[in-house]
């Protein structure tokens, strides 16, 4: 690959040969030489498992787009402390996810957790969903803006990014805004049915309506029409929370 172009790696969790990352990886293909490493099949939800009782099983379907019978931490992990190991990329992009991946759906997210996966190996990475399935093009080219951003002027944070773009046609943006994550009520309750031998099977209900999707957070921005980035951090402890903790498990 050309020193004097960038090295981007593209995931997701929809499968190799979902619309999404095949227009991303056409999108910038002008400025920058592209791996793609996917999951064999959809594999939303997927969140950040990866497969430990059994290999992965990787096939090269066209050159520098591979399928792996596995999830979307398993396609970085392979792609990074394999794959390109000796020439690691300068990016990692997850997506074009068909859907957003907003508030709580970041803990489930196959999407995220790819971009997670990356960043946790070391590699810059951002996680792109269109909260939608038709303007694909659109997220396209926010990710061009936001990649060549990059380029210029690294991304000032050590976070991965989490962006939402609107499903509607570029010249109707209304912008890109900071956010952060806002929260959904609890999911609707479980579906019963029954499968043709009569056994009870069960489908997880839809996703919660919102519930912290005021000012400031994706949710908001989404439905006012601009384009949210959100910077998401691996670190999970609650620091604020440890001086309280200490003091507890003293009996004070």
């Amino acid at each position: 690959m050309s020193e004097s172009r960038l090295k981007i790696l593209l995931s997701n969790d929809d499968g190799v040969h979902a619309e999404g990352i095949h227009t991303l990886a056409k999108a910038l293909e002008p400025f920058a030489d592209i791996i793609i490493v996917a999951p064999d099949r959809n594999r939303s939800g997927a969140s950040n498992s990866l497969t430990l009782e059994q290999p992965l099983r990787v096939t090269q379907i066209v050159p520098n787009t591979y399928s792996v019978q596995g999830t979307p931490t398993d396609c970085v992990h392979f792609a990074l402390n394999e794959l390109m190991k000796d020439d690691l990329p300068d990016l990692v992009l997850s997506g074009i996810n068909h859907g957003a991946n907003l508030g709580d759906d970041v803990l489930y997210s196959g999407t995220v957790a790819a971009a997670m996966e990356g960043h946790f190996l070391g590699v810059q990475a951002i996680a792109l969903s269109l909260a939608g399935k038709e303007h694909f093009a659109t997220a396209a080219q926010v990710a061009i803006e936001l990649v060549q951003q990059h380029l210029k002027q690294p991304i000032p944070t050590n976070r991965l990014l989490n962006v939402n773009i609107p499903d509607r046609p570029y010249s109707e943006l209304a912008g890109t805004v900071v956010t952060r994550l806002g929260a959904r009520h609890h999911a609707e309750d479980m579906i019963k049915q029954k499968d043709p031998r009569g056994h009870d099977i069960y489908w997880l209900g839809p996703p919660g309506k919102e519930q912290d999707a005021g000012e400031g957070t994706d949710f908001f921005a989404i439905e006012q029409g601009f384009v949210s980035v959100t910077p998401l951090q691996v670190d999970l402890t609650a620091h604020e929370s440890i001086a309280t903790m200490s003091h507890w498990l003293k009996g004070n």
